[in-house]
Order: structure tokens, then C-alpha cells, then sequence
């Protein structure tokens, strides 16, 4: 690799592939892109942004073991049953163990038979069977116990996830988000599915062994117990260096995931412009990166058992020696000799055991620590107190249900201009129908605090009326109709639908009302019926068609080989861009919203498509208000009103022929004396 390509790729990742390095700001707001501003507006983290959220040390290790235990809490009864099973599983090991003991001893004594041996056998062998039924049903239960827990985590995040703000999307990255449900929530499910009950056997069996190990022969306890503390310092340098290793290798996981999403995500892109060997060189770079930090997490999480085992050894054989001299010179018998050096074994047996089960921990918390961070992450404002909701079927129409105790009514709105009156004996809301009439006045937005994109933004659209935007790319256009969707809340100024603020109506409400067609298609997995079907679940089979024939989508759909019953994955891979478009705008035109907004929804279709389009959606638009973003200023020459926006001021607005007329900046661009940037 270049040198100069090496040092661009390790400062590009110097921060995300070394999170301790990052300033408690910049983990508060995730990592920002050198400029200094967060990634921006619409599809900023996804396939373009790689702002994976870091992973960081925990901050409190007590308040995430606490938290993940949480999710088995509840599950007293079987966690009472694997810890009797735990115990009586550990104590029949002790004592089949111990009974070797009277069996040799009686094997060197006088009056020593083979009748007394083979009884004491089929003891031990019945008590280690009892101990193997424990050891199973323990684990049965404890399996059931942590993948019940795993579903609910998973369950939790992804319900988290969905109640987030869509900036949390453009600034973070896809690949690495996706990577907390797997990865991350993998190596929780292995520390609640091995690790807790080892965790307790092994401290049962250490402290049973030592107190039998006691109760045989104090000297040579002592001998063992000499040896725990330099077992334990062993044990603190190695894991000490361990759980940074392991938090890099998570953190380096995540952004590989991420990088693999992208590059696969924009394979086409990257093969137009002869990336693949860039591609293959950042690969290359972030693969060796995790391969460095998963070899020093391996090492030294593999390096434990040998050093705990040879230390075990070293203890081993001077309790053999020293009880070897106390047979001959003390009188301590065979027996006892035997089981203890089996116990010692023993007692450092669980050490190995807790120690080795430090590596899944240390993977756990930081896997928990970044799975908490998506949960713990500031959700959507909440809707406002006594918030409008929309209802159908109230007098027969679409109606705001307004409470009266809400802000709007009892502030400085005028209820008398726009009620319809009370609904039945419910005295408490008043009610209007749901029109669709739209109205931004002195709207400011930024991103970021930084950069303003909008300006003081003052329009309107009233019911049914058709209302285009034109203007450069970062103009602003997608901008305001992200704001009306309340996908972001404006810095300043006010937006209403229907004379009522966004901001005083439910969000579910406000977006169920209003159906998009953006410029990025986005197809499921499923059927083309139920692709449609998603603009409106419950639309009937002959409404989906009617609605892929208004959108022209109807004649290619049944040439399908199952016509609308054809199965589509990997986002519509097997239907052109243009076939994928229309099924986005059959998707727009089953639903029943008042407020369509067209983000250059005719950008992927042939001009002739686009003709049957326009007059398909034209009986749809005269009954909606529509909001038309559109490089092709052939499509909005019918717009009732046409805004110029530059730099997010609106620089001329009119109908076609008064922008015509007016010479101005519309008609450079209609005449071709000027082009879109």
C-alpha cells in the first residue's frame, strides 16, 4: 500500500478504530467529519456516512452487569431450580470425589475386599450420574432462561431503534448499527449462557474443595492456599490487558461491518469509477487493523489457561511432595494423600475456569456497553401533552380529533373558524375535517447550528392545489419537505397543516397523512402485492391493482413470472430502476393521504413513462395537495405555483407562464440559457 494512502486511511479512521481517544463531546454527539459539522440531511450515514457510534470503556460496570441481569430477573423460579441444580450438580462432584478416599484406604487395609470395592464404585457412579441429570437440566433451563433474555434485548432495540429521530440515522452508520443485533448481542447471549452458571459452579466448587481440603489436612492446605495470590496477581496483569484488546476488536468489528455494508450497498458505484482497488486497499487496511487487535484479545485471552494451568502444575507437584514425606514421617494416610492432590487440582480448577470465562465477560460488556448506547440514545421529542390525532371515519370523514385542553385551542388559535362541532356525548374535543392545506411561515432550519440551509421560508399550499420546487442541489427543497414530515423540528418559524401546528399533532398522525415518493427507492422482502399494500395494509387486492395502474406499474407487473405474487428480495434486485420506481408510486397512490410529496419521483423512468405516469397521478393529485420536487421542469409546467429556491431562500415563485415572464433565473433555466448545478 502507498505510504501516502496509508497515512490518508489511518487518519480517516484514527478516532472510530480508537475510541478511548475521543473527547466526552464527540462521544455525546458521535464522530464528526473533519469540517467539524455532522453528517447532514437525508441518507447522510447510511451508504455515504461512515459515522459508526463508538465503543468506550463502560462507564459503570456494576450498572451494566445490573442492567443485563435485568432481562433474567424475572425468571425466579427456573433460576431457583439451575441453582439447585448448580449446587447439587458441584456438591455430588465433592463427594464422589471424596469417597476415593475411604475406597483406598480400604484397598491398603487389612481387611480389604473386592465386595467393599465394588460397592464404593457403584456409590461414586451414582452419584456422578446424579451429578450429570443436575449438570443437564441446569443447562436445558439456563439455555431456555438466556434466549428468552436475547429475544427481548433484541426486541427492545429494535423497538428503540424505530422510535429514534432520523438524524440518528444520517449520522450513524448502517453496517455498525446492524452490527450491534448480531455481533454484539451473540457474545451477551454466550456470557448469560455459559458464563453465569460457571461463574457459580466455579465459586461453589472452590469453596467446597477448600473447605474439604481442610477438613484432610491442614498443612497442605495451606501449601495450595500459598499459591492463590500469586494465581490471582497473574490473573489481574493478563485480564487487565485483555478487556482494552477485547473493547478495540469490538469497536474495529463494527467498523468493518460497516465498511463491508457500504461497499456492497455501492458496488456499482465503486465499479463506474474503477474503485476496486481503493475498495480492496481500505479492506485490506481496516481486516489487518481487526486481525492486529483480535490477535492481542486472543493472545491474552489465551494465554490465561496456559498460565493458570502451569501454576496449577507448580502447586500440584508440591503437595504431592510434601504429602508424600507426611505418609512417611506423619502418618497421613494414602487415601487422604490421594484426594487431596486430586482436590488441589480441583481448587485451581475453578480459578482456570472464572478466569478463563473473563474473556466472554470482557466481550459482553463492551457488546452490552454499545447495545445500551443505541438504547439509551435520545429518542423523538415526545408528542406534545393533549396532541391532535387524526381519525377516519368521524361524520363520515378524516377529522382532527382536537382536545380541548390543547395548547392550540387555549393559546392563540381561533377554534370557532375551522369546528365542526361535537362528536356525539364526548364534550371534550372538537373536531375538523382533515383538508390538506399547507403553510410554512418564516421557517429557519439548520442541520447543524453552524449552517442555516432554510431562510425565512414563507408558502403555501392550499387543499388540492399542486406546488413544485426547482433550485439547485442543497437548495433546500428535500429539506422542507423532511420539516413537514417533522423528520426534523424547525429551529424558528412555524409550519401548519390545515391552519393547525405540526408540532401540536401526533407524529404517527401527521405521517400516516402524508405519502412520499422519493428519489431512492426502497423495496422489502415480499411479494409485489405486499410492496404496494405497505403505502396502505389494509387495501384490498383490487385496490394494489388499480393502484399500479394509476402509476403504470400494472402491464410490466404481469409480465412478471408470478405476476403480482412474484417474490422480490435484495430491495427489488430483479426489476430494473425504473420497474422499482413505479412500484414506489403505485405504493404512494394506494394510500388515502391528503399530502403527496414527489421527491423526484420520475427521475428513474424513460420520458414516455413518464407520460402515462403524470396522467395517471393527475386524478389523484386534483384530490390532494401535492408538493413536487423535480429536476425536469417539464413535469411542474402545471403546477399551480412553481418555487425557486437558491441557497434556501426562495428567489422567485409563480406559475409557469408569470416565472416565464418574468425573465429571472426559471426562465434560464427553462430556456436552457442556464443549467441546475
Amino acid at each position: 500500500m502507498r505510504p501516502e494512502r496509508l497515512e490518508y486511511l489511518q487518519k480517516k479512521y484514527e478516532k472510530k478504530l480508537n475510541p478511548q481517544r475521543m473527547s466526552a463531546e464527540e462521544l455525546q454527539k458521535g464522530v464528526q467529519k473533519p469540517g467539524g459539522g455532522m453528517v447532514k440531511g437525508p441518507g447522510g450515514g447510511g451508504r455515504g456516512g461512515r459515522n459508526a457510534m463508538p465503543v468506550v470503556k463502560p462507564k459503570n460496570v456494576k450498572q451494566t452487569v445490573g442492567r443485563l441481569f435485568s432481562y433474567i430477573s424475572h425468571e425466579k423460579l427456573k433460576l431457583g431450580i439451575v441453582f439447585v441444580c448448580v449446587i447439587g450438580g458441584t456438591a455430588a462432584n465433592l463427594a464422589a470425589s471424596y469417597m476415593l478416599r475411604p475406597i483406598i484406604n480400604g484397598l491398603t487395609s487389612s481387611d480389604g475386599s473386592v465386595g467393599k470395592l465394588f460397592q464404593g464404585i457403584m456409590m461414586m457412579l451414582l452419584i456422578y450420574v446424579t451429578a450429570i441429570l443436575a449438570q443437564y437440566l441446569q443447562q436445558r433451563i439456563m439455555i431456555t432462561i438466556s434466549q428468552n433474555a436475547i429475544r427481548t434485548i433484541r426486541n427492545e432495540l429494535l423497538e428503540k431503534m424505530q422510535k429514534l429521530p432520523l438524524r440518528f440515522y444520517d449520522t450513524n452508520n448502517h453496517g455498525d448499527l446492524m452490527s450491534r443485533f448480531t455481533n454484539d448481542v451473540d457474545v451477551i447471549g454466550e456470557m448469560l449462557n455459559n458464563t453465569v452458571v460457571q461463574l457459580i459452579s466455579g465459586s461453589i466448587t472452590l469453596v467446597g474443595t477448600f473447605c474439604l481440603m481442610l477438613y484432610t489436612n491442614v498443612w497442605l492446605t495451606l501449601i495450595t492456599v500459598f499459591m492463590i495470590p500469586v494465581m490471582m496477581k497473574a490473573l489481574q496483569i493478563i485480564t487487565s490487558r485483555s478487556r482494552k484488546y477485547y473493547q478495540a476488536q469490538q469497536a474495529a468489528i463494527g467498523t468493518l461491518n460497516g465498511f463491508i455494508e457500504e461497499t456492497m450497498t455501492g458496488q456499482k458505484v465503486v465499479k463506474v469509477f474503477c474503485h476496486e482497488d481503493e475498495s480492496a486497499e481500505e479492506f485490506e487496511y481496516l481486516n489487518n487493523d481487526l486481525r492486529k487487535k483480535q490477535i492481542k484479545a486472543q493472545f491474552f485471552g489465551g494465554i490465561m489457561g496456559p498460565v493458570m494451568g502451569n501454576l496449577s502444575q507448580v502447586s500440584y507437584s508440591l503437595t504431592a511432595c510434601i504429602g508424600g514425606i507426611l505418609c512417611v514421617l506423619r502418618g497421613f494416610d494414602i487415601g487422604g494423600l490421594t484426594v487431596f492432590v486430586n482436590y488441589s487440582k480441583q481448587f485451581s480448577r475453578p480459578i482456570n475456569e472464572i478466569s478463563m470465562q473473563v474473556n466472554t465477560i470482557f466481550s459482553a460488556m463492551a457488546g452490552a456497553e454499545r447495545v445500551f448506547a443505541v438504547m439509551d440514545a435520545e429518542p423523538e421529542m415526545p408528542d406534545a401533552e393533549n396532541a391532535i390525532r387524526i381519525e377516519e371515519n368521524v361524520f363520515g370523514k378524516t377529522c382532527y380529533v382536537i382536545p380541548k385542553k390543547n395548547a392550540f385551542v387555549t393559546g392563540d388559535g381561533k377554534p370557532a373558524d375551522f369546528l365542526i362541532g361535537l362528536a356525539g356525548e364526548d364534550e371534550n374535543y372538537y373536531y375538523k375535517e382533515v383538508q390538506g392545506g399547507v403553510r410554512l411561515t418564516d421557517v429557519t432550519f439548520g442541520y447543524v447550528p453552524e449552517k442555516t440551509v432554510l431562510k425565512n421560508i414563507s408558502l403555501y399550499a392550499n387543499p388540492g392545489q399542486k406546488i413544485a420546487f426547482v433550485g439547485s442541489t442543497g437548495a433546500g427543497k428535500t429539506t422542507i419537505t423532511n420539516l413537514i414530515n417533522r423528520f426534523y423540528d424547525i429551529n424558528s418559524g412555524s409550519i401548519t397543516i390545515d391552519d393547525i401546528p405540526i408540532m401540536e399533532i401526533e407524529r404517527d398522525s401527521l405521517r400516516r397523512n402524508i405519502a412520499m415518493v422519493l428519489q431512492d427507492t426502497h423495496l422489502f422482502t415480499g411479494t409485489v402485492r405486499e410492496n404496494i399494500r405497505y403505502g396502505r395494509l389494509d387495501a384490498t387486492d383490487e385496490e394494489v391493482e388499480q393502484a399500479a395502474k394509476t402509476a403504470s406499474a400494472h402491464s410490466f407487473i404481469i409480465r412478471l413470472e408470478h405476476g403480482y405474487d412474484t417474490m422480490l428480495e435484495g430491495d427489488g434486485a430483479n426489476l430494473s430502476q425504473g420497474q422499482r420506481q413505479l412500484i414506489n408510486i403505485a405504493r404512494a397512490a394506494i394510500s388515502k393521504a391528503p399530502i403527496l410529496i414527489l421527491d423526484e419521483a420520475t427521475s428513474s423512468v424513460d420520458t414516455r413513462t413518464e407520460k402515462h405516469i403524470e396522467k395517471g397521478m393527475d386524478s389523484i393529485m386534483a384530490q390532494r395537495t401535492t408538493l413536487v420536487i423535480a429536476h425536469r421542469l417539464s413535469t411542474v409546467r402545471n403546477a399551480n405555483a412553481i418555487m425557486v429556491l437558491e441557497n434556501g431562500k426562495i428567489i422567485e415563485r409563480g406559475d409557469h407562464d408569470d416565472l416565464i415572464a418574468q425573465g429571472g433565473k426559471y426562465y434560464e433555466l427553462y430556456t436552457g440559457m442556464s443549467e441546475l448545478d
